[in-house]
């Protein structure tokens, strides 16, 4: 542990424990809109685990669509914020950002001077007093003069241009030369970055003060949402080198942390024009669902199977009574053999549930299986015999449902299986609903002395009622059926909610194979029967 690391609490840390997190100063302006500046800087560093400390160079007056004033207090002021800390608090890592004017660089650097601290990233933001992008003579050579004092400086193509005196650069090849000269002529590293030139790439580059090159390729995020990159990069840096002493792997995490951040920063939905990073995403993916928000999501993101599912001719077919025996016969043999690999699953789900309460639901569902709907099956299949050899869709859905139950976490079983709940809940519904209506119309039909006109066929319904399916429908829309489903889902939303984020994702996809799976059982008896 270096001595920096050595937590200033009146006692020598005892053996095993963590290093502190190391204590990183922001020295920048203020943005009331909290997408840069020190407030940017503060997000940066808290998410990569340091103590954020900050000392303001300037007030601002900006929101997503741009800076519309600058106020900038005395150098003097911020110069005894700078002591104030400095006399009092182990300072492991300094970011510079916004310096208004030569007054104020002068005075950082006055106090870099004094202080040394071990790191010291500077990112050049060049913004004068009327909100424009722009920095006078005296203050570039202020600037530069900061620059012996930093180890790594991280401008974009503007502020490169600026500092190395020449028109911004065109091309990635000439960003690299501006950033080489300025590395070797003030012997600091620099990290030249690529977003502001065109293509689907994004480089950055690291460039040593002994002429090394070293770049980290990237892809470019698709989102207006930048407010802040240049900001939060910088700070992160500064936080990752106080931690591992190494540039180029502090780079490469930066650069990751900040493609994250890129491309989950439209759901902060934050603003009318170029809004900010979203500098948590690490932190809030791995943030457990509220309520049913899982369930609701896993429902949304299977609309096109539910939407298909209803569209299928054996769907169609059977809530009118017309489906072909065969076909049903053919579903019903597949089902039994599906129910009998499915029993052992529930009972895999059974074992592996925390509660009692979970236990018994999922033991209930197996034996249901087993006593009761296969009963229902044998005995219309005792009526309409069929050839009963395991089809391909079956042998595919219950090979996932196994490979699921034996290699993945509760969580993922639960998941497994909901769609057999969940889905054939909705078909009964719909189904249920829509043959109650034909009987109702058939029955008013019949009230009006039209006779069984329109009836439809009987086509070996055990009771000799007109719908052949009616036992079917009747049984997948009872209460029990419906109160087991709720059930299954509030179990899964309460086991995502135990879970990681990785385990979330394998859920969901374990739930989507099984909806995809479901439409496609359906879809068997056209193809095989």
């Amino acid at each position: 542990m270096s001595a920096r690391h050595i937590p200033r609490t009146g006692h020598a840390p005892r053996a095993g424990d963590a290093p502190r997190p190391p204590h990183v100063l922001s020295i920048a302006g203020s943005d009331p809109s909290g997408g840069a500046g020190i407030q940017a800087d503060i997000k940066a560093i808290s998410a990569h685990g340091g103590y954020a400390m900050a000392a303001i160079t300037a007030l601002t007056a900006q929101n997503t669509r741009g800076v519309q004033g600058v106020h900038v207090p005395p150098a003097d002021f911020l110069a005894r914020q700078l002591d104030s800390l400095s006399a009092d608090i182990t300072i492991d890592a300094v970011k510079i950002g916004m310096l208004a004017n030569a007054g104020v660089m002068d005075a950082v650097g006055e106090w870099l001077a004094k202080t040394r601290p071990p790191v010291v990233v500077l990112d050049p933001v060049m913004v004068a007093t009327s909100g424009d992008d722009l920095m006078d003579g005296n203050a570039r050579e202020a600037l530069l003069r900061l620059l012996r004092h930093a180890h790594l400086a991280t401008p974009n193509l503007v502020e490169l241009a600026v500092l190395a005196g020449e028109p911004q650069a065109a091309t990635w090849e000439a960003a690299l030369q501006q950033g080489k000269a300025l590395a070797l002529g003030h012997g600091i590293a620099v990290l030249v970055k690529g977003g502001h030139l065109d293509g689907d790439e994004c480089p950055d580059a690291l460039l040593g003060p002994d002429g090394s090159v070293e770049v980290f390729a990237g892809p470019r995020v698709d989102t207006a949402n930048t407010h802040g990159t240049g900001c939060s990069l910088s700070a992160a840096l500064a936080t990752l080198q106080a931690q591992t002493g190494s540039w180029p792997e502090s780079v490469k995490r930066a650069k990751d942390w900040l493609t994250g951040a890129l491309r989950t920063a439209d759901a902060l939905d934050l603003g009318h024009g170029h809004g900010p990073l979203n500098h948590f995403h690490e932190l809030w993916i791995n943030r457990p669902p509220a309520a049913d928000a899982f369930s609701r999501s896993l429902w949304a993101d299977i609309a096109p199977q539910r939407e298909a599912l209803f569209a299928l001719d054996f769907i169609k077919d059977l809530t009118a009574g017309s489906l072909d025996s065969r076909h049903f016969a053919y579903y019903l043999a597949q089902d039994a053999q599906y129910l009998n690999a499915y029993s052992r699953v529930l009972a895999r789900a059974s074992a592996l549930a925390p509660t009692e309460d979970e236990q018994r639901f999922w033991a209930a569902g197996a034996q249901n299986c087993l006593a009761v709907e296969l009963s229902l099956h044998r005995e219309w299949l005792s009526r309409h015999p069929v050839d009963v050899v395991q089809g391909p869709v079956t042998k595919h859905y219950v090979d996932h449902l196994q490979a699921v139950a034996f290699s993945g976490s509760y969580a993922e079983v639960a998941a497994a299986v909901l769609p057999c709940y969940w889905l054939y809940a909705e078909v009964g519904r719909v189904l249920h609903a829509d043959y109650r209506a034909a009987e109702h119309r058939k029955a008013e039909l019949r009230k009006a002395g039209a006779g069984p006109a329109g009836a439809l066929k009987h086509d070996g319904g055990r009771d000799g009622g007109d719908h052949p399916y009616r036992e079917w429908l009747e049984t997948y829309a009872d209460d029990a059926f419906t109160e087991a489903a709720a059930r299954a889902v509030a179990i899964v939303d309460a086991a995502a909610g135990r879970g990681s984020a990785p385990e979330r994702d394998r859920m969901r996809e374990a739930f989507a194979h099984s909806a995809q799976y479901e439409v496609d059982f359906f879809d068997a008896p056209r193809l095989y029967a």
